[in-house]
């Protein structure tokens, strides 16, 4: 069992930068591939961002590529969302996710979410 609780979320304006943290609870966070999802209002949830268990391999929404970078840390079982150039199209809840797959930038794969982040970017 892996328990994800994110932190970070805020009001910040167009331009800005956030740093969104999840931490995870549970022996085996390090053989998870960690990722990122969003939902906006009336919106489905989307992809984000995600991880392999030892970070060697990133990869991103086409949406976020360049602004975005997502990291982890296995011995303080957290992963890390650095977002740079915050637009307000990137307003959403964000949700911390981790899945048994090697590759996971699908929401039906994922094996545990956190309760999300509430991230609100102004123009």
């Amino acid at each position: 069992q892996l328990q994800l609780v994110e932190s970070g979320g805020r009001l910040v304006q167009a331009g800005g930068s956030l740093r969104l943290s999840c931490a995870a609870s549970g022996p085996t966070f390090s053989s998870y591939t960690m990722g990122w999802f969003r939902q906006a209002p009336g919106k489905e949830r989307e992809f984000v961002a995600a991880i392999s268990w030892s970070g060697s391999r990133p990869y991103y929404a086409d949406s976020v590529k360049g602004r975005f970078t997502i990291s982890r840390d296995n011995a303080k079982t957290t992963v890390y969302l650095q977002m740079n150039s915050l637009k307000p199209e990137d307003t959403a809840v964000y949700y911390c996710a981790a899945s048994s797959h090697a590759y996971a930038s699908s929401q039906y794969v994922q094996d545990y979410w956190g309760q999300g982040t509430q991230v609100t970017v102004s123009s």
